[in-house]
């Protein structure tokens, strides 16, 4: 991508006029800004990996449902492996594949320890408490989660907090998450309790990704309205400092003159 530079001339022209800064392409850093950031939707394995998320669970509650609790297992093991190779031989990012493998091999895992299908669920529900508390004290703190972790993830740094209407977004996006997984653990906590292992399994896919989808158009909107203000408060500083250099030009031009 070629670059605009800045080149400075001193003097005056043949007509007595002061030269100007003029702009000129330079192809020196071209290759500058060709990495682009991931979308959070894109770590996440993109909409595919939402989708395929959901897959282990359908096979482990409809297995379970025939069958018992053994081969739901061995089952919804076979669904997460069975992905996550698909995912490779099309080389799409690794890290949800082996997200996923390990989320269903804890969860089976769970669910063997416990001999009941019902504990397949169990590390969801409390994950999600655990997420839900996390998001509410980074409010609490003003420090919200999403504006943080979209942060760390890209390396902008934290200017959004010095701001009140910067950081408004990531509250907004920071609430809709806390809302989400407190929902979440209240819902599916009931349905533990009372061993509803099918109405388990309808939640977990319903309170999942729709869910989950909402929240991310959310923390989108969040990051790029509050970087909109970030740019538009910079660039209201810049005319201030432009008009420095040029009143200090003036001024010797002035006083060259007078001499």
């Amino acid at each position: 991508m070629t670059e605009l530079g800045t080149q400075t001339t001193h003097g005056d022209d043949d007509h007595g006029s002061p030269r100007r800064h003029v702009n000129i392409p330079n192809d020196n850093n071209a290759d500058d800004g060709e990495a682009r950031t991931p979308t959070m939707l894109e770590q996440m394995g993109g909409m595919s990996g939402l989708v395929s998320s959901v897959i282990p669970i359908i096979v482990f509650v409809v297995v379970n449902s025939v069958t018992s609790l053994t081969p739901a297992i061995w089952s919804a093991m076979g669904a997460a492996v069975a992905i996550a190779v698909w995912r490779i031989v099309r080389k799409e990012t690794l890290q949800p594949a082996v997200s996923g493998v390990l989320g269903v091999a804890l969860c089976a895992f769970i669910a063997y320890r416990t001999g009941e299908a019902r504990g397949f669920f169990l590390f969801g529900i409390w994950a999600s408490l655990v997420y839900g508390g996390a998001f509410l004290i980074s409010l609490l703190v003003r420090w919200p989660l999403v504006g943080v972790v979209w942060s760390a993830l890209n390396g902008s740094g934290f200017a959004w907090r010095k701001v009140p209407r910067a950081r408004v977004p990531y509250d907004i996006a920071t609430v809709v998450w806390t809302v989400f997984f407190i929902a979440r653990y209240v819902v599916q906590s009931q349905l533990y309790d009372a061993d509803e292992t099918g109405w388990l399994g309808i939640a977990r896919i319903a309170m999942g990704t729709p869910l989950t989808a909402v929240a991310v158009l959310v923390t989108i909107w969040a990051v790029r309205r509050s970087g909109r203000i970030l740019e538009e408060i910079e660039a209201q500083q810049q005319p201030t400092n432009a008009t420095e250099p040029a009143t200090t030009g003036e001024t010797g031009r002035l006083d060259d003159s007078e001499k």
